[in-house]
């Protein structure tokens, strides 16, 4: 168990170096320029197709086409898919689109899931570049300009992702995913683009280059998370994707526990999906660049899953269920090897809100509550990655992944753009 116990301290605690390393990189080589900027510097303004995925969105829909109408870009359409709405979505984009012309609806007659409502959108787009957007995000004014730009720089680019910035933070799952999306999400993200690519895109805000879609066939409607699955399918097929966190986006997320749960054990499938998926990448010697972007993944696996099984054993020892010459040491709990883990975390979590706080306000309010990060939400992700891997093996090939109303959240003292 000594072994086990050296892993879960060091796996997090060098990886939350390394983070913060490449992500200084990509502030000083790639984001410093143009950081606090208002808007990005002129250029080719190219047409864009807004696409929006609905499903039972009615409560939240006047405010996501408000806001992506609101957009400062000057040539662009919106098409919203109301993929088998089962509440007002259908009628309310309907009145949306009878009184403002630049918005297109698309009916799909039954739950169809997100991937096939996205590529039923993408199909009937008129443009190249399609931006696209959750029911519940407010886009930010300089979003698609920001977006657009990448791709005027970069012909062999494929993919854009933005910022995403949480809106609900009332509440203590509020506030402590407010400073998960800037000291992790974040950090990973400039992270991964200095080591060539992404692990994922976020599925709330996106930009693609439609004839990069075409030649990977789209979307993956069995994948539980099609934006995983699209990241690899690009990179694979040569395209780069690439983070913009200039690219700025509101959005809602879960503040029950139940509906956290039910969002991370889908990440948690769909993750997993994606790796035992793209596990034959060591079979193909030319498509090396991106095992960085893999292996990483895959030791957060096999972590979650020695997590899990020293805390079995030490809680087994403590109940007298166990017996041992030696009482097992708990890593994570105050100890040494645990204030010293505690201490990166904290290192790491005020450098990340640092790199973000241009980009989102108030964020120094929420330092304190970070301290329960480590405990709310690794042990979401151990229990999550437990749970998901028997649920992703016995998985039938080819099931429809389609979709639920997610929790959005109390949007009681939502922060504004």
């Amino acid at each position: 168990m000594e072994g086990i116990g050296g892993f879960l301290v060091g796996y997090p605690l060098v990886m939350a170096l390394v983070w913060m390393l490449l992500a200084l990189g990509f502030l000083l080589l790639r984001e410093w320029p143009d950081r606090g900027r208002s808007c990005p510097p002129p250029g080719i303004q190219a047409p864009v197709s807004i696409l929006i995925p609905c499903f039972n969105e009615a409560a939240n829909l006047a405010d996501t086409i408000r806001y992506a109408l609101a957009s400062d870009w000057p040539q662009f359409e919106l098409i919203a898919i109301n993929d088998g709405s089962s509440d007002d979505t259908g009628r309310l984009l309907e009145e949306w689109a009878a009184c403002e012309p630049r918005v297109r609806v698309v009916h799909l007659a039954q739950n169809q899931g997100k991937a096939m409502a996205l590529q039923a959108g993408a199909l009937l787009a008129r443009h190249e570049l399609l931006v696209c957007i959750d029911g519940d995000a407010l886009l930010d004014a300089q979003a698609v300009a920001w977006l657009v730009r990448r791709f005027q720089a970069d012909p062999g680019l494929g993919a854009v992702t933005g910022n995403p910035r949480i809106r609900n933070r009332t509440t203590l799952l509020g506030r402590i995913q407010v400073g998960e999306f800037s000291s992790i999400v974040g950090l990973i993200k400039r992270a991964q683009s200095m080591l060539g690519g992404l692990f994922t895109v976020s599925g709330v805000i996106t930009a693609f280059r439609r004839s990069a879609l075409h030649e990977v066939g789209y979307w993956s409607v069995d994948m539980l998370t099609e934006d995983i699955a699209i990241t690899w399918a690009l990179q694979r097929a040569g395209w780069r994707v690439a983070y913009e966190p200039q690219a700025l986006v509101w959005i809602l997320m879960p503040e029950t526990l139940r509906g956290l749960w039910k969002q991370r054990l889908r990440w948690a499938e769909g993750g997993i999906q994606v790796l035992l998926a793209n596990a034959n990448l060591l079979l193909h010697p030319r498509q090396w660049r991106l095992l960085p972007l893999l292996v990483e993944p895959w030791l957060s696996l096999v972590w979650a899953q020695a997590m899990a099984l020293m805390l079995l054993a030490w809680l087994g020892e403590h109940l007298g269920l166990l017996g041992g010459a030696q009482p097992l040491a708990m890593p994570l709990l105050p100890s040494s090897s645990g204030l010293w883990l505690g201490a990166t975390c904290l290192v790491q979590f005020g450098f990340s809100l640092w790199l973000d706080r241009p980009y989102d306000r108030g964020l120094g309010r929420n330092f304190y509550w970070m301290i329960w990060y480590p405990i709310a939400f690794w042990m979401l992700t151990m229990a999550t990655s437990v749970v998901a891997l028997p649920i992703v093996l016995g998985r039938r090939r080819g099931l429809r992944a389609r979709w639920v109303s997610p929790d959005r959240g109390f949007g009681i003292g939502t922060a504004k753009p």
